[in-house]
């Protein structure tokens, strides 16, 4: 069975190797990735991420994948939700984890949507996955957005604090890519 080539649309060298780490533990998938400055729309993380995989195809001129993380504070009507990429830059994770200060609540929902398109002017199609958790003081290495402000799974552990199996194995991130490998090897039995 010959290798998919699928171009991943990252410029985030974590989520990279995240995603390589998953999809290509599976026979017949080779990630590569390139970077375009896409610019973030407002709106539902469906929304942002079919746009941005639009976006993205067109600029490739093939298939591509594209993903959209979010943070979904349950205090907080599910904000900062698809909008965490500039919470973080502003805040950082000390002051994400002091936004649910006046909270009883400190639920959260990590949340990846990957978006997959077969190429210009295709309908991108939408694989989520979602990990449950809560948000608690900053643990474990800072050098992966806010893994460290997010427990995931009453496990006692954040995402930072976890080795990267631990943590492919119950992330948002994986929930999507087993989704969207189910996917696309339909793609290439069909």
């Amino acid at each position: 069975m010959s290798s998919q080539r699928l171009v991943f649309v990252t410029g985030n060298k974590n989520k990279l190797r995240e995603v390589k780490a998953i999809l290509e533990s599976a026979p017949g998938f080779t990630i590569e990735s390139q970077s375009f400055d896409i610019p973030e729309l407002q709106g539902t993380t469906q929304e942002v991420s079919r746009a941005k995989c639009r976006q993205a195809a067109e600029l490739i001129g093939g298939p591509c994948i594209t993903e959209d993380t979010a943070l979904c504070f349950k205090a907080l009507d599910d904000l900062p939700g698809p909008y965490i990429k500039d919470f973080l830059t502003k805040l950082g994770n000390e002051g994400l984890f002091k936004l649910l200060s006046g909270f009883e609540d400190k639920g959260a929902t990590a949340l990846c949507t990957f978006a997959y398109s077969a190429g210009p002017g295709t309908e991108p199609i939408l694989f989520e996955g979602r990990t449950e958790g809560r948000i608690v003081p900053p643990r474990g290495p800072p050098n992966f957005g806010w893994n460290p402000i997010f427990e995931a799974e009453d496990n006692g552990k954040t995402f930072a604090e976890m080795s990267e199996d631990e943590k492919n194995a119950i992330s948002h991130r994986y929930r999507a890519l087993v989704k969207l490998r189910a996917h696309l090897e339909g793609l290439s039995h069909s």
